[in-house]
Parts: structure tokens; C-alpha cells; sequence
């Protein structure tokens, strides 16, 4: 079938990767015109899709990345894998809606459209359906066939793919799903039906507020045990030891990606919308988990007034720019706000990141008209010196702050040449080490 997935980010690729492996024909599509150019070339800005996987397929036709329009034309299947931000506190769905005008254009009778970006409940039938509907002369359901897919791309996790993680699957009607299904069984080992798209939709933003409320919780009970003087790192290594009942979740500097800072916000917002009341869980759970950048630069300055030194004017070397480890993804990353504050409070901030390279892994694609979404064009990351983590630099920090805990850091040197670590992903031990 000829395939066409709209945005190329870190759902989008691995999808089109997959479709072309498959034996597909596919366009992967995206408005960002630096994406496309790397891609050309064989060319990948993620990790999970390395270079080697995607010339082949370029090289046999079956992979054709473009920012033309017209390409997208004759579509069996279509996916839009696009962003879905946040504006305000209120859901953007303009990358959704600009796809569907899109795709409406060049849709055909017996074609597919499935929406994975994440969204809130209704989305698929109250926006796209009428969407793609005006713009085609076609009718869902009787036409066309359509369907939801949430997206469950885990990136830089090496034992959970696309292909090995279970693929919920949904339609519009009982034929729109058994479309939906038989694309994606051809890609992943086992695909998991519901019954309408809200249920679909709702599964995403399920799993992802159950992520996000649990790490909070472990979030606020670590600044209240530093306060009390215990151990919480400690008693989460104990209380994981219970094989019922108790799922273990670490603190950190804060959460990042899509899904944790954005995804839970529309499942509150739609619930607020709809029902008039507030999802209480949710908004503690935003509170606590967006102020904990704050809480690791608070406890930097106490450290450092510890020492004798002022966070104006301190040399600090920060390690890791994205927001997990042993990836490029560098979206809604608290390392941004961290550098931001430390630098607007008079520190000399230095960062180190094999994995966030300037100018390669940007944050978002974009929709014409609107700016680039790029945390490495006008946001702090784009002005903090990048730096490589030698022991030279090492010992000329006051302060050195783990954020994202890569593989690729030499720990020994960080541990022997550091005056003051204060580690926020408990990967380091030592006399100067102080974790989160």
C-alpha cells in the first residue's frame, strides 16, 4: 500500500521506518524542511532509527521523505504522528488540524486516516472526521475509514520498540477498525482492539497521568525526607522489594518529553470543558512535578552557600541536557528551566550532552506560519556553552548537576574530580556527592 505518515519526529520515523521494512511504500511527510534534508541523506536525529536502518530504504524507493504537498497524493493509509502542545494551559491542535486539511485534499474512497498524536477524548470524531469530511466531499465511516492509535514510542529504551509493544488499536466502525488493525498487525507482534476511539484516546492519557500523579508523589516525598533527614531513596529501594501491590517510581529533576508535561493537561482540560469540575490529581501532580527545577537549583544555592559560595558567580557544569537518559530528546526537558535560572541568578553554566547535539535534535516540527519550536533557537539551551565532561572540567566546576544520567559519562571521573555533585538521578556515590 502507499503509506503516508504526517511529522517525521520521534513517533513519525519510527513508524515510516517500520511501514517501509514491511514492504510498504511510504512518504514521510513534515513541514520542517531541515528534518527532510537530513533524512534525504540518511541522515536520522533519532537514536532508536540509526542511519544504517534508514539508507536502505531510501536507497530502494520504499522510504521517501518530503515537505512537497503533493506528495502525499494517492494514499492507501495515512497516520498523523504531529504534536499536540500545550498554549497557555489550553490543547493546540492546530499541527492536527493543518494534517487534516492536508490529507482531505488527496483522500479517496476506501482510504484510511488514523490519528496517534495525543489527545484529548472525542478528538477523532468531533475535529478530524469533520475535518477531513469538508475538505474531501467524503463521509467517514461509509467513505473513508477512520481510526485512533495512540502513540506508545519510548525513546533510547532498549528493550521496548514499536514492534515488540503491544498497539492499541480503534475505528470509527467495526470495518474502520478492522482497517486500522490490519495496518498496524503487520508492524507490531500483537495489536490490541477497543471498542470506539474514545476508549483509545483515553487509554493514552491514562497511562501517561498514572506515570505522572506517581512521580510526583515520590517527587514531593523526596524534598519532604531531605527536610526530615532520611533516606528516601533508600526506602523506595526497600519498599520495591514488596512483589505486590507497589510499582516503583524514582524522583528527579522534573519531567520532560511529551507525555508527562503535556499529555495528563489534556484529560483535565477536556474533563473541565465537559463536566465543569477540576481532575484534582492532575493539577497537583503539574504543580509538584513543574516546580521541581526550582527545588534543584534551591538546593544547589544551599549547597553552595554551604561552602561558602553564592550562585552568582559560581562556575556549574550541568550533565544532561535531555530529559531522560541516553537520548536526543530534549522536549519540555527541566534542564532548560535549571540553566535558565542559574544563568538569570549570575552563574557561569557549562553544559555537557553526547546525546542533545545544537542545531540536530530540535523539540518540535512546526505548521507554516507559525515559529520553529526548536529549544536550540532562542531558549536557554541555545545559549548555554556546551561543553565535554573531562576531568579538566570537571574540577574547574564549583558545582557539578546530574540531570540525565547517560551511559556515556565517565562516573569515576565525575566522582574523583568534582568538588560538589548534587546528583538528581542517584547514580553517583561519594564524599562530595549529595543526591536529590
Amino acid at each position: 500500500m502507499r503509506v503516508v505518515i504526517a511529522g517525521q519526529g520521534y513517533v513519525g520515523l519510527p513508524l515510516a521506518v517500520r511501514a517501509a521494512e514491511v514492504g510498504h511504500q511510504v512518504v514521510g511527510y513534515d513541514v520542517d524542511e531541515r528534518r527532510i534534508k537530513r533524512l534525504a541523506v540518511g541522515e536520522s536525529y533519532v537514536e532508536d532509527i540509526p542511519g544504517e536502518r534508514l539508507r536502505p530504504l531510501l536507497d530502494g524507493g520504499a522510504y521517501l521523505p518530503s515537505a512537497e504537498p503533493g506528495d502525499v497524493a494517492g494514499f492507501d493509509i495515512a497516520v498523523i504522528t504531529v504534536p499536540t502542545p500545550l498554549r497557555d494551559g489550553v490543547p493546540d491542535l492546530s499541527y492536527i488540524e493543518s494534517s487534516a486539511r492536508l490529507l482531505a485534499r488527496h483522500l479517496r474512497p476506501g482510504a484510511t486516516v488514523v490519528l496517534e498524536s495525543t489527545t484529548y477524548p472525542g478528538t477523532t470524531e468531533e475535529l478530524l472526521a469533520p475535518l477531513l469530511e469538508e475538505g474531501s466531499g467524503l463521509t467517514a465511516g461509509r467513505d473513508f475509514h477512520l481510526g485512533y492509535s495512540p502513540e506508545r514510542i519510548d525513546p533510547g529504551n532498549p528493550q521496548w520498540k514499536l514492534e515488540n509493544t503491544p498497539k492499541v488499536v480503534s475505528g470509527t466502525t467495526p470495518e474502520g477498525l478492522a482497517a486500522v488493525d490490519g495496518f498496524y498487525s503487520q508492524l507490531v507482534e500483537r495489536t490490541v482492539p477497543v471498542s470506539s476511539c474514545k476508549e483509545a484516546e483515553l487509554t493514552k492519557l491514562l497511562e501517561n497521568t498514572f506515570r505522572h500523579v506517581n512521580i510526583a508523589l515520590v517527587n514531593e516525598l523526596a524534598m519532604f525526607a531531605h527536610d526530615l533527614g532520611i533516606d528516601v531513596w533508600e526506602a523506595i529501594d526497600a519498599a520495591s522489594t514488596k512483589p505486590f501491590g507497589f510499582l516503583r517510581f524514582t524522583p528527579g529533576p522534573g519531567v520532560g518529553g511529551h507525555c508527562l508535561p503535556i499529555d495528563p493537561s489534556y484529560l483535565s482540560w477536556r474533563v473541565e470543558r465537559a463536566l465543569g469540575r477540576s481532575f484534582r490529581f492532575v493539577e497537583l501532580a503539574n504543580d509538584v512535578n513543574s516546580h521541581m527545577p526550582d527545588y534543584v537549583v534551591g538546593r544547589l544555592s544551599e549547597a553552595l552557600n554551604e561552602r561558602r559560595l553564592s550562585v552568582n558567580g559560581s562556575r556549574v557544569l550541568v550533565l544532561g541536557l535531555a530529559y531522560k537518559k541516553n537520548t536526543g530528546d530534549a522536549r519540555e526537558t527541566p534542564a532548560a528551566r535549571i540553566v535558565e535560572l542559574l544563568t538569570r541568578m549570575g552563574a557561569d553554566v557549562r553544559a555537557a550532552d553526547p546525546h542533545v547535539v545544537a542545531g540536530v535534535h530540535v523539540a518540535e516540527p512546526t505548521i507554516p506560519g507559525q515559529r520553529t519550536a526548536d529549544h536550540h533557537e532562542g531558549g536557554p539551551l541555545a545559549s548555554v556553552r556546551r561543553v565535554d565532561a573531562t576531568p579538566e572540567e570537571l574540577a574547574a566546576a564549583d558545582a557539578v548537576v546530574l540531570l540525565a544520567d547517560h551511559d556515556e559519562f565517565d562516573y569515576d571521573a565525575v566522582v574523583a574530580h568534582s568538588r560538589y555533585v548534587l546528583d538528581c538521578r542517584r547514580r553517583v556515590t561519594g564524599a562530595a556527592v549529595e543526591v536529590l
